[in-house]
């Protein structure tokens, strides 16, 4: 007997029948610089009208372990949020607006309900993040995954003008640091979090924390804050006195907010500034987990870091609040050499 495709454990229908759901998904996040609809073989965007200098900025990032516990729980609906916020994030460090995204989406049989429902949290991040869902993939990979599962892998584009970069390269001693919250563990450490909470604590991902509020999977799964809003607002608010931004991912504080600091400069950051939200405290009781290990894994309740001339720091704040986040200063910039972020 002859043998198909869907023998070897790949379903063309199946596929087909996704891209016909999502293509209304994916217009729903449609902006005026898309010039195709989901479909053809390559999404097709035009750049602003106005820019002098357009220069693009792309970021690429997945969502890692997290999406163990969204396997685990069956909640799949705000995972794509994470892929989205991961990527758009790190755009925005720059100055850039996004304009565009695309999703790798891979499986080892394709369940099309549960490909549906990730793809539909991606459109809920773009139409936070105010950029369009113009494609991706959709890979059905036989024996790469175990049932059920899947990975998850996004790109971002954004578009600047070349004066507008910002790069931290305008930082002056003196210059105010502000912190703004995360909302959670983002998508960084779970592999930490999983070892901890699950394996050497034994709890259940259904289980009720008092002090979180909620069960251990909810409080996992708060999807990553996407921080689109607050950088237009600092923008609108500071103009060129926004000296730096930093996406504070894996490596925590310290190991982001170095990359932007320039040489002869030291951020100088208060921890004592802020709260630390209390899944950071619950996984460290229940590790035990050392607080140099906390402060290098995760971001311990600051999900972006906004560097301001300090003159500009008020009305950056301002418009921070303004605009939805919770914010602080959280530390200021010295003159000095050796380590580019001090951390008490």
């Amino acid at each position: 007997m002859a043998i198909s495709y869907r023998d070897a454990g790949v379903d063309i229908d199946a596929a087909d029948a996704l891209v016909g759901r999502i293509a209304p998904i994916c217009a729903a996040t449609r902006t005026a610089g898309v010039l195709a609809d989901v479909g053809p073989f390559a999404g097709l965007f035009a750049l602003p009208s106005g820019l002098q200098e357009p220069v693009l900025v792309s970021g690429t990032d997945g969502v890692g372990t997290k999406l163990k516990i969204a396997f685990a729980t069956g909640v799949h609906d705000t995972v794509g949020i994470d892929l989205v916020a991961m990527c758009v994030n790190d755009v925005l460090t720059t100055g850039a607006r996004p304009l565009f995204f695309l999703d790798y989406f891979a499986t080892a049989k394709l369940d099309v309900g549960l490909a549906e429902t990730v793809i539909s949290g991606i459109a809920r991040g773009c139409t936070e993040a105010g950029c369009a869902l113009v494609g991706g993939e959709t890979a059905e990979l036989p024996g790469m995954y175990a049932p059920g599962e899947y990975d998850l892998a996004g790109f971002a584009v954004g578009v600047v003008e070349r004066r507008a970069i910002v790069d931290g390269t305008a930082m002056r001693a003196g210059d105010t640091v502000l912190g703004i919250a995360s909302s959670g563990l983002h998508s960084n450490g779970y592999s930490l979090a999983r070892r901890v909470l699950l394996e050497r604590a034994g709890l259940g991902l259904g289980d009720r924390v008092a002090e979180l509020g909620s069960s251990l999977g909810d409080a996992l799964l708060v999807p990553t804050r996407i921080y689109a809003r607050a950088v237009r607002a600092l923008h609108e608010a500071c103009g060129a006195e926004l000296h730096g931004l930093a996406h504070i991912t894996g490596a925590g504080l310290a190991g982001n907010l170095c990359r932007i600091v320039p040489d002869g400069l030291v951020a100088r950051v208060r921890l004592g500034s802020f709260a630390r939200p209390a899944l950071f405290a619950f996984i460290q009781r229940r590790g035990p987990v050392a607080e140099e290990e906390m402060r290098r894994t995760f971001n311990l309740g600051v999900g972006m870091v906004a560097v301001v001339a300090s003159r500009a720091a008020h009305a950056a704040l301002g418009a921070l609040h303004a605009s939805g986040e919770r914010a602080w200063v959280l530390g200021e910039v010295e003159a000095g050499a050796g380590e580019r972020v001090v951390i008490g």
